[in-house]
């Protein structure tokens, strides 16, 4: 079992950053960590991903430029800087870990996710 613990939502205006973390425990294999993305009566969608060494990382065209996600192993925390936020990326935003290879951005491809941390950007 996996344990996926978000932090570092919240209000922010058009332009500005935020920074997501997602510290995991547990004893499971991870092959990646990704961040997925739920806004009101829209189906989830996925952000960003990273290999589990933080070598490589793919993301949705929508969040490139804009959003970086990276990893410290030695915290076993997964970040995602958010800067240029706009109004639509106002989501509840969820961290998720797949178990086996290759990677996928689709969310039912993820084992163990974490409760969601809201984002709310206003113009």
């Amino acid at each position: 079992q996996v344990q996926l613990v978000e932090s570092g939502g919240g209000l922010v205006q058009a332009g500005g950053s935020l920074r997501l973390s997602c510290t995991a425990s547990g004893r499971t294999f991870i092959s990646y960590l990704g961040w997925f993305r739920q806004a009101p009566g829209k189906e989830r969608e996925f952000v960003a991903t990273v290999s589990w060494s933080g070598a490589t990382t793919w993301y949705a065209d929508s969040v490139k430029g804009r959003f970086t996600i990276s990893r410290d192993n030695a915290k076993n925390t997964t970040y995602l800087q958010m800067n240029s936020l706009k109004p639509e990326d106002t989501a509840v935003y969820y961290c998720a870990a797949r178990s086996i290879r290759p990677v996928t951005m689709r969310a039912s491809g993820y084992d163990y996710w974490g409760q969601g941390t809201q984002v709310t950007v206003s113009p």
